[in-house]
């Protein structure tokens, strides 16, 4: 994968302890790859460091979770392989401060917001490289297939410092695998209800320098009834992955990662044929001992032909180089770098403007005074189309004692107006501006042998927002406050994770609710390892919401269990069952006004899956 780390991970919430390990972390920081050569020393406990992965999101540089200076949430490969989910919104439900809400299952519109900042203003990346709809704004979470990466970091609060426009609420990375060792392949097969049926295989390696990882998914179903009285919409996904790196010499390396989805999914009215790509090649230098620099390449695309009574053509193409500078000056570090992104759109509506570029320019700080931790960044975009933003941030953080610490920050960020915001015939509004955001954040964590907590409050307030009246307008403002705790423990067999949030996302204008935002949620998951058995299961809690600003259509709370079951019956060989919704409980998370119906979300379902595992 692009960014490699070199820990195993559980879920995990940020802190800082920089000055005690930094000297063994060995940096290359970059968009696309990091290596952490290095983490903590074992404690006497034996096991902190599967309760404190190392983390790349946060800060540019591999850094453990509680090193970071924020609020952090790692899922890592057990995890995705024993929740074994058809897409990516059923790991991100429930997490804190992550709210989820879908037209459907199964390849259905699906919108993630982090702390209130909605679908736009959370940004989405894979191995570094950004990926979302330039048109709509935000990403197409629902066509990803979780089969293909090992690893998700959300990272919560403002980084616009370090990724420029969307990262408002905050981001979700996630990591495909970088191959290792010797060659090892993986290959499983699945079928369940609403006549699903699944299938991915992989392999990987690295020989004379050469690391390489192949894979490929298919993903094909019935679907379910998106309203009461419709039919079953079908969606299927054919994703293939590959990831190539090689070692030069003088501690030199290249490689590339190219990923493509395409499928076909049926909706209301019609359907509608995908394709989600991302490239990337990057080149890494040591200019000195001290000196690590790194050059990346990338584009991704979002593409979408609908097929309904109003068929149309609509595809975004996003392309970055990006200039990555690392330098170490003992316990501190220094991040320099640069970056030209361009949004090109090509549609069969003709916009007013169809690509807009972006130069952007940024540092960050690093730096360790042991028991105190300073982190300011800042960055400074000059758009094309709606002109300057400058956005910073400023951490800091302070060692109680060896396994307590306290963190506080103060962030900027910005959402950009989206293409159909600015250039889209008839509706549109050249001279609307991003929105801009203020967080501050205080938190603490407790970090021990087997077992951590952490606590956050924050708020957050939004000027210039954007909605539609008729035609984008900024007239509201927001506030966002709220309260995040969360812990976990690994103990003889046992893997608890534990998170509850409150969150209050207020129009200030209306001192109503922000639509489709919920207020409260909770979110269990529990797995026990006996012999050659996992059993686990996850309970996922969310209060009503509102689907419309007025707060006029309220749309229930619910609670869903899943459970699950992993028997390994031979050497590298497994046979693993989900049930999903074991209650087979009917709950909404959005409604269509326009027609008047709320969106059907799956029943009780059951997948078996076997396979082998060769890693």
């Amino acid at each position: 994968m692009f960014s490699h780390i070199s820990t195993s991970g559980r879920l995990c919430s940020g802190k800082a302890r920089a000055g005690k390990t930094l000297a063994s972390v060995s940096l290359a920081a970059t968009t696309l790859t990091v290596h952490a050569q290095g983490v903590n020393a074992p404690d006497e406990a034996g096991n902190r460091d599967e309760l404190n992965p190392v983390v790349v999101t946060a800060t540019l540089a591999p850094r453990t979770a509680d090193q970071t200076l924020s609020s952090v949430s790692v899922l890592d490969e057990a995890t995705l392989r024993r929740q074994n989910p058809n897409d990516i919104t059923q790991l991100l439900r429930g997490q804190p401060g992550v709210n989820v809400s879908s037209n459907g299952g199964f390849g259905k519109t699906a919108s993630v917001s982090i702390r209130g900042a909605g679908n736009s203003g959370t940004l989405m990346m894979i191995d570094g490289i950004r990926l979302g709809s330039a048109t709509s704004g935000g990403a197409a979470w629902q066509l990803l297939d979780p089969r293909l990466f090992e690893r998700a970091e959300v990272v919560r609060g403002p980084r616009g410092s370090l990724y420029g426009a969307d990262a408002m609420g905050g981001v979700v990375q996630l990591f495909t695998p970088r191959g290792e060792g010797e060659p090892s392949p993986t290959l499983s097969v699945g079928a369940g209800s609403f006549d699903t049926r699944r299938a991915s295989a992989s392999i990987s390696g690295s020989e004379d320098g050469t690391g390489y990882h192949f894979a490929a998914s298919r993903l094909d179903t019935d679907g379910i009834k998106l309203r009461e009285s419709g039919e079953k919409k079908s969606y299927d996904n054919t994703t293939g992955l590959v990831r190539l790196s090689q070692q030069l010499g003088g501690g030199a390396e290249v490689g590339l990662l190219a990923l493509r989805a395409r499928g076909n999914t049926e909706y209301i009215g019609g359907e509608q044929d995908f394709v989600q790509q991302v490239g990337g090649v990057y080149g890494e230098v040591e200019l000195g001992e001290s000196w690590t620099s790194r050059l990346t390449l990338s584009e991704s695309r979002d593409e979408m032909q609908d097929f309904s009574d109003f068929p149309g053509e609509f595809n975004t193409r996003t392309r970055i180089a990006r200039l990555d500078n690392t330098l170490t000056f003992g316990y501190h570090q220094l991040v320099v770098g640069a970056e030209y992104l361009e949004d090109k759109v090509d549609s069969t509506t003709v916009y007013n403007a169809d690509s807009r570029d972006n130069k952007a320019v940024f540092a960050q700080g690093l730096l360790d005074f042991a028991p105190l931790t300073v982190q300011p960044s800042l960055r400074f975009d000059d758009n094309e189309a709606y002109g300057d933003e400058v956005t910073g941030n400023l951490a800091l953080g302070y060692d109680l004692d060896d396994r307590h610490t306290l963190r506080a920050s103060y962030g900027t960020a910005f959402r950009a107006p989206t293409f159909n915001d600015l250039y889209y015939p008839g509706s549109n509004n050249p001279d609307v501006q991003p929105e801009t955001s203020r967080t501050y954040e205080l938190g603490a964590r407790g970090q021990y042998g087997g077992w951590f907590w952490d606590a956050a409050i924050y708020r957050s307030d939004i000027d210039d927002k954007i909605v539609f009246v008729t035609q984008p307008e900024n007239v509201d403002e927001a506030r966002v406050r709220g309260v995040e705790l969360s812990g976990g423990m690994e103990a003889d067999g046992w893997d608890i994770q534990a998170a509850l949030a409150y969150t209050d996302p207020e129009d200030r204008e209306t001192g109503n609710r922000l639509s489709r935002e919920v207020s409260q949620s909770a979110r269990l998951d529990v797995d026990r390892t006996l012999g050659n058995w996992t059993l686990g299961g996850s309970l996922v809690a969310e209060n009503h919401r509102y689907n419309d600003a007025a707060n006029d259509k309220r749309l229930g709370g619910y609670g869903k269990l899943d459970l699950r079951t992993t028997w390994r019956f031979a050497p590298a060989w497994f046979a693993r069952v989900n049930v999903d919704n074991v209650f087979d409980k009917d709950y909404v998370t959005a409604f269509d006004a326009f027609q008047g119906f709320a969106y059907e979300n799956p029943g009780r379902s059951v997948m078996l899956s076997v396979g082998i595992d060769g890693r």
